[in-house]
């Protein structure tokens, strides 16, 4: 006959335990004797095989992430009229593309800048997407700054002028104060004037204000973060990630 480990003996007694009835499980009628053979079986069951730590574990993790997307996809649903069209966020891509992909960012946010070219990237090679910009400035004032600078230049001097100011913030190197943007402005032949007294303008107070209540009703607190069509992506993706996700929200659609 084959001898069973005490510890799996003891093991499968306590699971026995816990698979009985409710009333069974209450561990406050049990004897402070029965107590400590229940927790010492359990032990060394777990101490004999630690795997089943790292199968919880990662079931646990798994299931986790199957309700924090849950989530997400509710919090995009019921925003997504706000997401798609606030009536004030810059539109560039193909605005009349099938896939939506809206991006939440700051200037001074590193891998915003990593995301740039890929964002870039995906555009050029898929000419079906609408891209939607939200200046979401969280990293200090210089990100504030820069924001209603750019959102100043869309104001005064129409979207080309907007997406060219984009472009120069996310690869500007030095210190976004008035001095630099400016000079930036000058560079670009915009009426510079114009846009720095419209910097605090009530409508860019309003817009950022909107901007911010959107990502809180989002439980969106970092840069970048994208909503791809119906899903909340939060981070930096390679543009080859977004392209495998794109064609499969395409292939569900049919």
């Amino acid at each position: 006959m084959m001898r069973i480990p005490r510890a799996l003996t003891g093991f499968a007694t306590s699971l026995a335990l816990l698979t009985a009835p409710v009333q069974a499980l209450d561990l406050t009628a049990m004897t402070e004797a029965e107590r400590a053979v229940f927790g010492a079986e359990v032990r060394a069951y777990l101490l004999e095989n630690p795997e089943v730590i790292i199968e919880a574990v990662n079931l646990l993790e798994q299931r986790q992430a199957v309700a924090e997307a849950a989530q997400d996809d509710a919090l995009v649903a019921n925003n997504l009229e706000e997401l798609h069209n606030d009536g004030y966020s810059w539109v560039g891509g193909n605005p009349d593309g099938d896939i939506t992909l809206v991006e939440f960012m700051d200037y001074r946010c590193g891998y915003c800048r990593r995301a740039a070219p890929e964002v870039a990237k995906l555009l050029a090679a898929d000419g079906n997407i609408k891209l939607i910009i939200k200046e979401f400035p969280i990293l200090g004032e210089a990100s504030v700054l820069t924001s209603r600078f750019a959102i100043a230049t869309r104001i005064v001097a129409g979207n080309d002028a907007y997406k060219q100011v984009h472009d120069a913030l996310i690869e500007f190197g030095g210190e976004p104060n008035e001095v630099a943007l400016r000079r930036l402005s000058e560079g670009l032949g915009l009426d510079t004037d114009a846009i720095m007294a419209a910097m605090n303008a009530p409508e860019i107070n309003q817009e950022l204000s909107q901007t911010r209540a959107l990502a809180q009703r989002m439980n969106i607190s970092g840069t970048p973060t994208f909503v791809l069509q119906d899903e909340l992506l939060r981070g930096y993706l390679p543009a080859d990630q977004m392209s495998v996700i794109i064609a499969d929200k395409r292939d569900q659609r049919g």
